[in-house]
């Protein structure tokens, strides 16, 4: 599914005045909500994702790669869920959600990633603490690129 194609469920609930939309099947979940003031809320999952990423791993093996595995087991990405720009902060002159060393939650704020003009605050859906954060305020995000290295926890 394209930005294209979410844009115009977008204007066809505006259209209907539908409230809420959501799709799934073996390759993503979208849903989107309108909020009391008619923004809508998106959030895109593409379930194929994290299936090739495995697939991908024992092909690194033969390069001598089990050393490295054991720290990586414990450290993960958080990965951006849709294309657009990121924001550290919910304003230019406000704190950043979360600094290296931050514990989070699930539901803990991480971001905020603007598209199509809407604004997704994006979540954790991990605990653990920040390690390291690896895109920059106000620069763009491509679908599934890390945005945060977590240590689980």
């Amino acid at each position: 599914m394209n930005i294209d194609e979410i844009t115009r469920i977008a204007e066809l609930m505006t259209d209907h005045a539908l409230t809420e939309f959501v799709i799934e099947s073996p390759e993503i979940k979208l849903s989107i909500k309108r909020t009391r003031d008619g923004a809508p809320v998106v959030q895109f999952t593409a379930v194929p994702a994290a299936a090739p990423a495995p697939a991908a791993a024992p092909a690194a093996a033969p390069a001598a790669a089990p050393v490295p595995a054991a720290p990586a087991a414990k450290a993960c990405t958080i990965d951006s869920p849709i294309v657009g720009t990121f924001y550290a902060a919910a304003s230019p002159d406000a704190p950043p959600f979360v600094k290296v060393g931050d514990k989070v939650q699930e539901d803990t704020v991480i971001g905020i990633v603007e598209a199509m003009k809407v604004m997704n605050e994006i979540k954790a859906e991990k605990r653990g603490v920040i390690r390291k954060i690896l895109v920059e305020n106000s620069k763009p995000v491509e679908f599934g690129q890390p945005m945060f290295e977590i240590e689980e926890g």
